[in-house]
């Protein structure tokens, strides 16, 4: 086992989670440890719920990414939020530590990305690939290595750690597209906040994911403020 969630938010209709990196979101196999049988687990155990526990999976973060998820504690506010997702109605924004400091220090990429060819892992630049666009901001850098704010328009499958890498800046600790990191073992990125609508009350919720070790660490080390706030306004 990975290691526990944590719970974030939770309401009749909601329950976010602070997910741990290495902890998949959903299982891919018999067996496997994952977000969403944590979660029906709590709440069985909360509300002593006989039977099976409805939770609904409404989007997803890699198995090696830490921060905030959100699932449906009900079926209509899992089609709702479905929908919002769908529709970029909910702002996603991550925490990234990567290589060198970009020029300009606030921009916005668009590439094509495809899977990668003869079954490897990731995905790569190609003319036949969907679109995929991210705005990102420095808000901490020592010359060496840089804190980014970045805020996704699309929802590619490992958008932020490819495009950051194609535009040079790969992320600290990634092997797949930058290179291994003995000591940090897994991709400097995490999921500081999520920005909606309430499904049903249709009121503003924010939730916010705090850094974990190591990468609180190393981003305290590039002297970014955790205190700081979102830097980015619709």
């Amino acid at each position: 086992m990975t290691g526990p969630i944590a719970i974030a938010f939770e309401d009749n209709h909601l329950v976010a989670v602070h997910k741990p990196a290495g902890l998949l979101s959903q299982a891919a196999a018999a067996g496997d440890d994952n977000v969403v049988d944590q979660v029906k687990a709590y709440l069985k155990a909360k509300y002593d719920k006989p039977g099976n526990v409805y939770v609904g999976l409404v989007h997803r973060l890699d198995r090696n990414v830490s921060g905030i998820m959100l699932l449906a504690r009900t079926s209509k506010a899992a089609a709702r939020l479905t929908k919002a997702f769908a529709k970029r109605h909910v702002d996603k924004g991550y925490l990234a530590v990567v290589e060198g400091t970009p020029a300009p220090h606030r921009g916005r990429l668009e590439n094509q990305l495809a899977p990668r060819p003869g079954g490897a892992r990731g995905v790569m630049q190609h003319p036949d690939g969907k679109v995929a666009r991210l705005r990102y901001q420095s808000v901490a850098d020592d010359g060496r290595r840089s804190v980014l704010a970045v805020h996704l328009e699309t929802g590619r499958k490992h958008q932020i750690r490819a495009q950051l890498a194609l535009a040079g800046h790969p992320i600290v600790g990634d092997p797949l597209y930058g290179k291994h990191d003995r000591l940090l073992r897994r991709p400097m990125l995490h999921a500081w906040r999520l920005a909606l609508e309430h499904p049903v009350r249709r009121e503003p919720l924010e939730l916010r994911s705090p850094l974990v070790a190591p990468m609180d660490t190393l981003c305290a080390h590039l002297g970014f403020d955790l205190g700081q706030p979102w830097p980015f306004t619709e």
